[in-house]
């Protein structure tokens, strides 16, 4: 990490850390700690107020959208896959939209499949939590942390702040010989005691009322920086970071539904990204990361709105076709909305969701298959999963 970058006014300390190399010897550095967040905004300037107040619309538009449909749950596995394969992305850890929305979540074909099916499990199980009313707090964290890893070579040291120092990146203009400390683009706060106390102080701070101060989307933007700042896990940082956005939205109850795809836009824009995050630890421009972040979720709000208001058509419109055939609307009706709600699915879920016997189940299938309603993903598989081409031409097409 190249210490010249911050400023005096940098919003937090840099403090000496040490270690050794087993090929290249001791050495010594600086960690960035970020300052605790205050408990009034920062400065910001006239056009990022303005976008500020585009994303209170915007997010208010998709709230207002989603509270007036029967179902507004219905679309959550969907939008929520999409977003699972953007944050994934973001990461390094790349499977074609397709496959994601059409995987089989009991079996996942590739460890990158695993990866990003575990975000879809991460996420429902914080939105879970979050409208039971539970807070924020270091153990749910890392319990949410654990679930994102499972399967994967980092689990055994997952579900727990790390104990040990990481670095992101790398610069461009690093030596190549010189020490990974010393090449990183950022090197987030050490191990131990100040590691915890930031993360807990973080959570407190989320957990506090700040809306006689701190609009929410300026809360969550500063959120935001604050958890990557602080890198509290070995791994799954960026994906958990960006889930929070959602989580902290939902409890702010800016959000009653939390579908909302955050990821699409920042992962189209990610050198910008993470220059802006950086930018507010080296030079506290706290200004243009928050107009960046929302411009972000407006982008986010809108697009998603879009894709629900596009599904719920599409659901309309296979309902329309199936009155217009002999089967008996009542369990194709429901089979539709199953086709909506699961990207993919089998017979077998179709037997449970719909209460039939699974020889029902089979024949409903074959008749909405026959239809042109749905599609089988692999019609040679031994498990047959089915989907329905035209929602999945809707998330598709709307990938950002």
């Amino acid at each position: 990490m190249d210490i010249s970058m911050f400023k005096t006014h940098a919003p937090g300390s840099l403090v000496p850390i040490f270690g050794n190399d087993p090929q290249l010897g001791e050495w010594e550095h600086r960690a960035f700690v970020p300052a605790p967040l205050e408990h009034t905004m920062p400065a910001l300037s006239p056009p990022t107020f303005m976008a500020i107040a585009d994303a209170r619309a915007a997010l208010a538009a998709l709230d207002s959208t989603a509270r007036q449909l029967p179902n507004p749950t219905l679309l959550r596995t969907p939008t929520l896959r999409r977003e699972a394969q953007s944050t994934s992305a973001l990461e390094g850890t790349y499977a074609p939209l397709a496959d994601v929305l059409t995987a089989d979540e009991d079996d996942p074909a590739t460890a990158e499949m695993v990866e990003v099916l575990n975000y879809v499990r991460m996420a429902n199980l914080g939105f879970a939590r979050i409208a039971r009313g539970e807070s924020l707090t270091v153990p749910l964290l890392s319990e949410l942390q654990g679930v994102l890893m499972q399967g994967t070579p980092l689990y055994n040291v997952s579900g727990r702040v790390r104990d040990g120092q990481v670095v992101i990146g790398r610069r461009s203009d690093a030596d190549p010989f010189d020490f990974p400390i010393r090449t990183s683009r950022f090197v987030p706060a050490p191990e131990g005691f100040v590691l915890e106390t930031g993360v807990r102080d973080l959570l407190d701070w989320m957990a506090r009322d700040h809306a006689s101060a701190i609009d929410p989307v300026v809360a969550s933007a500063m959120a935001h920086y604050q958890f990557e700042t602080l890198h509290p896990y070995r791994d799954g940082n960026g994906r958990l970071g960006r889930l929070l956005i959602v989580l902290h939205l939902q409890a702010a109850a800016v959000l009653s539904e939390p579908t909302l795809t955050v990821s699409p836009w920042f992962e189209a824009r990610r050198s910008e990204y993470y220059d802006r995050l950086l930018a507010v630890s080296t030079d506290a421009d706290w200004d243009g990361f928050v107009r960046f972040f929302a411009r972000g979720l407006q982008s986010a709000a809108d697009r998603t709105r879009e894709q629900m208001i596009t599904l719920v058509g599409v659901q309309a419109e296979l309902r329309e076709r199936v009155r217009e055939s002999n089967l008996r609307a009542d369990s194709a009706h429901a089979l539709v909305d199953l086709a909506v709600a699961n990207p993919s699915f089998t017979v077998r879920r179709v037997e449970a969701e719909l209460g039939l016997s699974y020889g029902r189940a089979n024949r409903l299938v074959g008749q909405l298959v026959d239809l042109g309603i749905l599609r089988a993903v692999d019609p040679e598989a031994y498990s047959r999963r089915f989907y329905a081409p035209r929602v999945l031409e809707v998330l598709v097409r709307s990938q950002a």
